[in-house]
């Protein structure tokens, strides 16, 4: 197995590149998107959370399948979906008298 040797620290005689600095501030996010970024992973990092999403990757389910699904009381699944709508990584749509649940596009990542 190869290991790659980075260098932690810039010589203190090297010139500054100041073309890729430039070229790295440019493509980093702004601070809005960044905020955004963070609530996201925050929520994400919460493992029930997260079991949800996976979960609606699957398919569209509702509170009573999700709960059955996980091992976790409705009460739990209703609050974490709570939090999983307002940060728009869950929608839901109505069918009769249940609600069902999916994760939308930007939430769900291929194992590819």
């Amino acid at each position: 197995m190869r290991t790659l040797q980075l260098s932690t620290e810039c010589a203190p005689h090297e010139q500054t590149d100041e073309a890729t600095i430039a070229r790295v501030q440019q493509s980093l996010p702004d601070s809005l998107t960044l905020a955004r970024m963070s609530e996201i992973f925050g929520a994400l990092g919460d493992p029930t959370r997260l079991r949800i999403v996976l979960a609606l990757c699957r398919q569209p389910l509702c509170v009573h399948d999700l709960s059955q699904t996980l091992g976790v009381s409705e009460s739990a699944v209703s609050h974490q979906l709570r939090t999983l709508r307002m940060l728009r990584l869950v929608t839901s749509r109505r069918a009769g008298k249940r609600v069902y649940y999916f994760a939308g596009r930007r939430a769900c990542v291929s194992p590819d």
